[in-house]
Formats: structure tokens, C-alpha cells, sequence
């Protein structure tokens, strides 16, 4: 037998048939006409070489090839349609590593309570945090399948990239209580003193530098950092001064914050991840826990 030219359809009628020995009942069990239904019966007889329904009295009997059949074809349809549709596999018994590429903004305020909730819904899903080192970097790693989330700004993502909107931050200047330049705070006290900026790539030139130049006025920036994890304690045993963003602020202790001096572009975090990975119950679980602690 050439399985290519095996019409699987074929074997759903004839379980039903099996099941009712009677054409009319399998025609209307499967919404097909009876003739279908009997069109089908002369093709199963055709490939299994045997009658399958013999005539009896007022009725219809299985042949004994028939009868012989009817365990190994419910477990063949059984194992296509778990091939095809497999079951849900219960969230507490998944065991999965998943890798979420994200700044240490915004994994200062959802690592912990991230954990929380997957120790009691799916214990077995153990986060890899894969560091964050722009947008582009994320989205190719995405793409490369290198990497199952990512938390980070996509201005664009590619078509293949499912995207979430997450939160649209603004920043705000944060500094130690108690700095001479808080008192009647403006733009001439922020340029007076050394910055603190991040930057992954170790550039000491931004946007925010940029922004300046517009209006003729420069920093001086004191201190670049890789990430956003010492700001805080250097902000509170010196006179520099940092843009962060407005969230960061409830994780601090003995920082003020005021508002920018000056108009500055803010940025929108996506949740996002690739289109094949849509059907992956661990990935939609942290998924949804992620975007439930952001939004």
C-alpha cells in the first residue's frame, strides 16, 4: 500500500462505520449524505481487500477482518489528532527553561514578584535572563530563535516578531536628599553639577546631549555606567545627578526626583516574542505575568 495515496478521511468514516454497522447512522454521526457515506464503504472494501459490513438479517455485521480492525484504527485517530491537537500539558508539570532577554530597568521591579507568582502556577519554569543590549540586538535575537522573550523598546519589529505594548516612561532627575541643587530646582542648578548616564555601549554622548546643543547648553557628564544598578547608591554619596526613568524611583532610598528642565523624549516598552512561539504554554504563561506586573 502507497500511504501517499492513503485518503486519511477515509478512515474516519470507516471508524464510523465500524462503530454504528449502519450507513445511514455513520452518514449522520459524520453530517455526510448516505451516498458519500456508501461511496466511502466501496473504497474502504477496495484498500482492505474484505467487505468490512456483511448484509444480514434487517441489519449489518462486522466481518471478522472488520472486528480486528476496530482497536488499532481508534488508536491510529487517536494518535493524529494528539499529533495535530495535542493536549495542554497542566502548567504545574511543565519543566522548561526560558530565556528573557531585559535591562536591569525593568528587571529591578519585576524579577521578584515574576518568581512569586511562577513558584505557585508553574513551578518547573525556570527564567534565564539574557542581558539587554539595544533593540536591535533583541529583535535579531528573536528571530534567531537565541532568545524566547524580550522586554525592550521596538520602534519597528519585524513581521514575524509579536509585539505588546507594555508602558509608555518618561524620565525624571534624581538626586540625594539634601543636594544643594534641589533647593528651587531648575535648569541652570541640573547643568551645575556632574551626570550619571548608562550606557551599554560606553558612550558619554545622548540624545539629552543632543537636545542641549539645540538650545546652545552642554553637561558635563561626570560618570557612564553599563546599566542602571549602581545609580542609585552613587546618586545618594555624591552631588551627581541622573535621568531615570519615573518608575525606578519607588526601588530607591534617600533620592528626591524632580522633572526634567528641559522637553525630553520618553520611550515605550514592548513585551515580544516570535509568532511561532504563539502556541508555547510555558512562554504565554511568563508572558502574561509580565505583562499583568507592567501594564
Amino acid at each position: 500500500m502507497n500511504l501517499r495515496t492513503l485518503d486519511l478521511n477515509l478512515l474516519v468514516v470507516l471508524d464510523a462505520l465500524l462503530d454504528e454497522a449502519h450507513v445511514t447512522r455513520a452518514a449522520d454521526r459524520l453530517c455526510l449524505s448516505q451516498s458519500a457515506t456508501s461511496a466511502a464503504l466501496a473504497r474502504c472494501r477496495d484498500l482492505f481487500h474484505d467487505e468490512l459490513l456483511e448484509r444480514g438479517r434487517g441489519t449489518m455485521r462486522l466481518t471478522p477482518l472488520a472486528q480486528s480492525l476496530r482497536a488499532p484504527l481508534k488508536s491510529v485517530l487517536g494518535g493524529i489528532t494528539e499529533l495535530i491537537d495535542p493536549p495542554a500539558i497542566p502548567l504545574h508539570q511543565i519543566s522548561q527553561k526560558l530565556r528573557i532577554t531585559m535591562a536591569d530597568y525593568p528587571a529591578l521591579f519585576v524579577l521578584v514578584p515574576l518568581m512569586q507568582k511562577l513558584q505557585l502556577s508553574a513551578p518547573g519554569i525556570d527564567p534565564v535572563v539574557q542581558a539587554w543590549s539595544g533593540a536591535e540586538q533583541a529583535e535579531t535575537a528573536l528571530l534567531n530563535g537565541t532568545t524566547d522573550i524580550a522586554i525592550s523598546v521596538f520602534p519597528q519589529p519585524a513581521a514575524d516578531i509579536h509585539s505588546e505594548l507594555l508602558m509608555n516612561e518618561h524620565y525624571v532627575v534624581a538626586m540625594r536628599k539634601g543636594h544643594p541643587a534641589a533647593e528651587e530646582f531648575d535648569l541652570h542648578r541640573w547643568l551645575a553639577f556632574p551626570h550619571i548616564i548608562t550606557s551599554g555601549k560606553g558612550e558619554s554622548v545622548t540624545p539629552v546631549d543632543a537636545e542641549l546643543a539645540r538650545h546652545g547648553l552642554s553637561r558635563r557628564v561626570g560618570l557612564v555606567l553599563p546599566n542602571f544598578q549602581m545609580v542609585p547608591q552613587l546618586l545618594a554619596a555624591s552631588d551627581l545627578l541622573a535621568l531615570l526613568p519615573s518608575r525606578v524611583m519607588p526601588f530607591t532610598q534617600g533620592l528626591v526626583a524632580f522633572p526634567s528642565p528641559i522637553k525630553l523624549a520618553g520611550f515605550s516598552l514592548h513585551l515580544a516574542w516570535h509568532k511561532r512561539r504563539s502556541q508555547d504554554i510555558a512562554l504565554q504563561h511568563v508572558a502574561a505575568i509580565l505583562m499583568a506586573l507592567l501594564k
